[in-house]
């Protein structure tokens, strides 16, 4: 772990880079084998939508890189404004992009049929059903900003280089989780409405807006480690940790925007999909039924058309269907 001394600006933050090899080797081991299985994929006759491997590639493994070796790695040891924003896209941007790219059906595509039938199953396993019920990937996107702040963890992080290259993956192992179950993009074990999704969301949006305030007006995070630093510019360390509660309540919930507007593009498409569904579902039915049963049923109809036309044209004064005055009034 490194601190930097040369003051952040908006030229350092340009020409400030550094060599992380936990998250090129990463990186680079994704992308090789994603394209590998894209290019066999598309040989076995599966092609992949260009958007897919787009946002695979340039979202996620491209911010990830980026989150590592630019300037918001180069300084996440020494302001933690740059650490908030590192965790913020490593938890949301990055597995958003991952999730978006369709890996799994990009798997799938590029196995033979055994290979197929062993993923398949793999997906349908009891533990694939437990990891992407709502509420486990739910729980753990809230609880891991809370405890990643508000526990000895963040201090480990900043000390532990090895411990900081761990929890950054784990961070995008849990959005992944998240984004795969919700985002449904990819097989799943079992697909959920993607209102669920949507309740979710707003759930989450306040849990990051509590945390923030929670940084903003709250005690001072690792302030041994920050103060042994011996930074001489820059915020504070109390405008430090207000910036980064910034991020984490506002910049989280812009960045979520683009997650929102698929879920509610996922949402339509379901809603015509069940709709297509149940309207073949009744041709289905009309067309099974048997033609004279369809012709018996009109003309069955047709008496009791008559019958109420009649009646109604019978309907007239009070007086008029009393047989008596009837017959009375007829003379």
């Amino acid at each position: 772990m490194g601190w930097i001394e040369t003051p952040l600006s908006l030229q350092s933050a340009f020409t400030s880079w550094r060599w992380d090899t936990s998250t090129v080797v990463v990186v680079v081991v994704l992308a090789v084998g994603y394209w590998a299985a894209r290019v066999r994929s598309a040989r076995a006759g599966t092609p992949i939508p260009r958007q897919r491997p787009a946002m695979f590639g340039l979202m996620g493994l491209g911010i990830w890189l980026l989150s590592g070796i630019s300037f918001v790695g180069v300084y996440s040891d020494t302001l933690m404004w740059p650490r908030a924003l590192q965790s913020l896209l490593l938890l949301y941007v990055v597995p958003f992009g991952l999730a978006s790219g369709q890996p799994f059906t990009v798997l799938r595509g590029a196995l033979g049929p055994a290979g197929q039938a062993r993923l398949d199953r793999i997906l349908q396993s009891t533990l694939a059903r437990a990891m992407t019920f709502p509420l486990g990937p739910s729980l753990a996107m809230l609880a891991t900003p809370w405890l990643l702040y508000l526990s000895p963890w963040y201090g480990i992080v900043l000390r532990n280089g090895a411990a900081d290259a761990l929890t950054r993956i784990v961070l995008v192992l849990i959005g992944f989780v998240y984004f795969y179950s919700r985002l449904q993009a990819d097989p799943v074990p079992h697909r959920y409405s993607q209102g669920i999704s949507l309740l979710i969301t707003i759930f989450e949006s306040l849990a990051d807006g509590i945390l923030g305030i929670v940084l903003w007006w709250g005690p001072l995070i690792a302030v041994g480690y920050y103060t042994a630093v011996g930074r001489t510019w820059g915020p504070d360390l109390r405008m430090d940790q207000t910036i980064s509660a910034g991020i984490i309540w506002v910049l989280g919930d812009v960045l979520g925007l683009p997650y929102l507007f698929a879920l509610m593009r996922a949402w339509a498409s379901d809603e015509r999909r069940k709709a297509a569904e149940v309207d073949a579902e009744l041709d289905a039915a009309e067309a099974a039924s048997p033609a004279p049963a369809r012709r018996r049923r009109f003309s069955q109809t047709a008496p009791d058309a008559q019958a109420t036309a009649g009646a109604v044209q019978g309907a007239g004064l009070w007086w008029e269907n009393d047989p008596i005055l009837r017959e009375r009034f007829r003379r």
